[in-house]
């Protein structure tokens, strides 16, 4: 691809991704349908997904960033749902959508369907995580589909290379695929586990915040790399090593953590935005080769395909949200629990088996839950990508069957599940009622452990400032003090009475402000710039330390 074409896609696909922002559509639909739109468009160029570059290249980066901010705490504690819907739900999706499209697609054979079933398998979360969040999901239900994503490419692809391996005749059985996927999946984890200490230790002993942060780019891409070069899965091997980095963030410097998110943010946001409208691009590739089959028959196949990838989901789901809590409730009423525990333990146990379909605050029993997670199975560019890497020919050089509508019926699943689940899931959360997070309990949470932290910074002081060498005038230990008090209260005034004038706390004021004065002084110093009064050089030194300051008194609410 020449360097024009893919600079205009990224412009492209930003401008349209910012505005999406303004707009109620979640931004990976509006890149989807402007995709589709362009790919008719005279003189826009034949954007093809080339699966040696979305694979290595573009996921690495897209699960690394989305681990970093993921919780390795909450992912440990989901971790039955999140292994039943990552590794469970993709195999059985990969034999029953595979099965179902044999019986429906005359002539295809029962490989090359399994080879469908695994490709259309794995469920891209990025638009539903998105959408949970502007919507407001419950935070155990956020965490489940999150980690399904971070995971569930790695099982698709292992599932893809048994299926295909076994379609092309290279002689898969049971027992080998089975193999396959162990040393996969052991060989992913293990890769990472041998990686992490050593690239944290190196992240932390870099002094430089640009090194640290070239080494931060490398980090998905390394990882990737090694685990696929020992045939081990890379993809769990990067999300291994990120859930790591991410937990243990805290160990960086400061400075290397605020230039790390600015640049992943900037990272996520271009690749997100290129791989939903490269999906949409991708229409005039797939139709190519369909001429074999008739409009109605495309059209049947099509339906089918989509309703028995929405429905295999609902399948597992409910039963994956119910089925351990009756075993966790017989083996209890076995060894006697309920009368040693009593009423409020049961509840609470009924709470924590840890079931896919659990969500906070409400009874275990809810099928809303397992209900929103079931809608929310939307397809993505992992899926095309995989598509796009089944051969055209198979070991006996006769070509690979109905391989041009495998590729079509991928593509029609993503955008289907994408418009139709896309678009219907936040209705369907505001329908459902489902309770979301209670913002004033994690006010009260938030400055609670804000005013222990200021109590052990102010003992800290006292101690420090008892030594003569850590003396300082009165007015810079007026200072320190006034930016611990501020601190600890800014947060108590959220949960407190708004100014009845502005509509706004004390704390959004001092914001305010803070900001106007800062903007003055920012005015001076390129003033005095434009004056030559004070050098470029000096004025951007000038200009850091404000932007700094600025840093430390706003904080932008992101959705």
């Amino acid at each position: 691809m020449d360097v024009l074409p893919l600079v205009a896609l990224i412009a492209a696909s930003a401008v349209v991704a910012g505005a999406a922002r303004r707009t109620a559509v979640p931004a990976p639909l509006l890149l989807v349908g402007a995709g589709l739109i362009a790919s008719y468009v005279p003189g826009v160029p034949d954007y093809h997904l080339d699966p040696h570059i979305v694979l290595p290249l573009i996921l690495p980066p897209l699960l690394h960033t989305a681990a970093l901010e993921s919780s390795y705490l909450d992912l440990r504690a989901n971790i039955r749902p999140v292994a039943l819907l990552s590794v469970g739900y993709v195999l059985f999706a990969t034999l029953a959508v595979g099965w179902l499209a044999y019986l429906l697609i005359p002539d295809l054979p029962l490989t090359a369907a399994l080879v469908l079933g695994a490709v259309i398998a794995p469920p891209d979360a990025v638009a539903a995580t998105a959408i949970a969040r502007r919507v407001g999901l419950p935070s155990r239900i956020t965490t489940i589909l999150q980690g399904e994503s971070l995971v569930n490419d790695a099982t698709a692809i292992t599932a893809f290379k048994v299926a295909l391996a076994a379609a092309v005749g290279e002689g898969a059985n049971w027992a080998g695929g089975v193999q396959e996927f162990l040393v996969a999946a052991v060989g992913g984890v293990g890769v990472g586990l041998l990686l992490m200490v050593p690239i944290h230790w190196l992240r932390t002993h870099l002094k430089e915040a640009m090194l640290q942060n070239t080494l931060s780019l490398l980090i998905p891409f390394v990882a990737y790399a090694a685990a696929e070069q020992v045939h081990a899965s890379g993809v769990l091997a990067v999300v291994v090593v990120a859930l790591y980095l991410g937990h243990r963030s805290w160990q960086v410097d400061f400075e290397t953590r605020l230039q790390e998110a600015a640049v992943w943010k900037v990272v996520a946001f271009i690749l997100e935005s290129a791989v939903f409208a490269l999906i949409g691009l991708q229409l005039p590739v797939v139709l190519r080769g369909l001429g074999e089959y008739s409009v109605g028959q495309a059209a049947w196949y099509t339906a089918g395909v989509f309703v028995f990838v929405v429905v295999a989901r609902f399948a597992w789901s409910y039963p994956a949200t119910y089925l351990p809590r009756a075993v966790s409730a017989r083996i209890r009423r076995r060894e006697g629990r309920e009368a040693r525990e009593g009423r409020e333990g049961n509840d609470r146990d009924d709470r924590d088996v840890g079931s896919v379909g659990d969500t906070d605050g409400t009874d275990g029993t809810d099928w809303r839950g397992p209900l929103i997670v079931s809608w929310a199975g939307m397809r993505g560019v992992v899926s095309l990508a995989i598509a796009f890497s089944i051969p055209l020919a198979m070991e006996d050089g006769e070509p690979f069957p109905a391989r041009n509508l495998v590729l079509f019926l991928t593509f029609t699943t993503v955008i289907g599940t994408l418009v139709v689940q896309g678009l219907s899931l936040p209705w369907l959360i505001r329908v459902l009622k489902l309770p979301g997070r209670d913002a004033q309990a994690q006010t009260l949470a938030e400055a609670q452990a804000q005013n222990a932290a200021s109590q052990a910074a102010e003992a800290r002081l006292e101690e420090l400032t008892r030594d003569e060498r850590n003396r300082l005038p009165q007015p810079l230990q007026d200072r320190l003090s006034t930016v611990l008090e501020r601190r600890r209260n800014s947060v108590w005034e959220r949960l407190g009475q708004s100014n009845p004038v502005t509509g706004e706390s004390a704390d959004d004021t001092y914001r305010r402000l803070a900001r106007e004065a800062i903007a003055a002084e920012r005015e001076v110093f390129v003033r005095m710039r434009d004056e030559r009064r004070i050098d470029d050089e000096m004025m951007r030194t000038l200009l850091r330390k404000l932007d700094l300051e600025e840093a430390a008194a706003y904080r932008e609410v992101e959705d």
